[in-house]
């Protein structure tokens, strides 16, 4: 696309493959597992590489996800927010990746990086990136927290001192689940729509965004991963994983993007946890672990 557009797309291209392979390396010497690749086609045009590790010793379900997707026309959800990209053919690429370990000390993690790009004969390219990652506890840590979102300001102080602030606010915002009136977990970074700088600066911004995810994540496993767990606390984080699956089939724009854009469903539903409880009309006890979540943690804060 580099041809048509003027825009440097093959360099973005590389990058989100070299950071899949990066994350996946860096995750399967932790778990001591390794992923498997399945190779995808779009039907548009392009496709991509589904990694999935199920079953590790630390990691009960995880994906990382990279796609290069083309198409002659945008999917509904795309030109109802942007009525301007109507009649233009696109282009989609993005790592995309959700880790759902199996202790309940554990947090999960999420996060994506993309490029959209939208072409018109005649025409200059509509373009932007978008991204971010979150974190969701479920018996959660305040030094964890604090952690995750220093590595947050970190990538973004190079941006400006807004960044990181207006990112975080972006992030509580998005992660928020209006049915239950509660968040999903403590948050992060999120953008999307991201162009008010150049090409190169904002293609620079997402690079530091997802090259900071190991640097913010790996540590928290490692702290974690040997805390003892039992019933009870396994019990909680199925009933907290059906959060996560409420968002992201109903509130999230990925998912609804791929599944509208003819994606591979299978690629697009590995976020997925891989046991989820809905238990009717549950509220943790008083002056529980399970509540300390609840009245301390999913709630926005300001963590650094």
């Amino acid at each position: 696309m580099t041809g048509t557009s003027g825009l440097d797309i093959s360099s973005v291209e590389q990058y989100l493959k070299s950071l899949q392979d990066q994350i996946c390396e860096a995750l399967s010497r932790v778990d001591g597992s390794e992923f498997r690749t399945d190779i995808t086609e779009h039907p548009g045009g392009g496709g991509g590489r589904a990694r999935v590790l199920e079953g590790g010793s630390i990691i009960e379900k995880g994906g990382v996800n990279f796609s290069s997707v083309s198409g002659i026309s945008l999917p509904a959800t795309a030109s109802a927010r942007r009525p301007e990209l109507a009649g233009r053919s696109f282009r989609a690429m993005g790592v995309s990746l959700v880790i759902h370990p199996k202790n309940p000390y554990v947090p999960t993690s999420h996060a994506n990086i993309r490029l959209f790009v939208a072409e018109k004969e005649g025409e200059a390219p509509i373009w932007w990136f978008g991204g971010g990652y979150d974190l969701t506890p479920y018996y959660a840590f305040e030094e964890d927290c604090r952690h995750w979102h220093q590595v947050c300001r970190n990538a973004c102080k190079p941006f400006g001192a807004d960044v990181y602030p207006r990112f975080k606010k972006w992030c509580d915002e998005y992660f928020y689940l209006k049915h239950r009136q509660e968040p999903r977990g403590v948050g992060g970074l999120f953008f999307d729509d991201l162009n008010e700088w150049s090409f190169e600066e904002t293609f620079a911004f997402m690079r530091s965004v997802g090259d900071s995810y190991l640097e913010a994540y790996l540590p928290i496993i490692k702290k974690r991963k040997d805390t003892p767990w039992g019933e009870r606390e396994k019990k909680f984080q199925k009933y907290r994983r059906g959060r996560y699956v409420e968002f992201n089939l109903v509130y999230d724009r990925g998912t609804i993007f791929g599944l509208q854009s003819g994606g591979r469903t299978e690629s697009i539903l590995m976020s997925m946890p891989p046991e989820v409880d809905w238990d009717y009309n549950w509220r943790p006890e008083p002056n529980t672990p399970e509540a300390d979540l609840y009245e301390n943690y999913l709630k926005p804060r300001e963590w650094v």
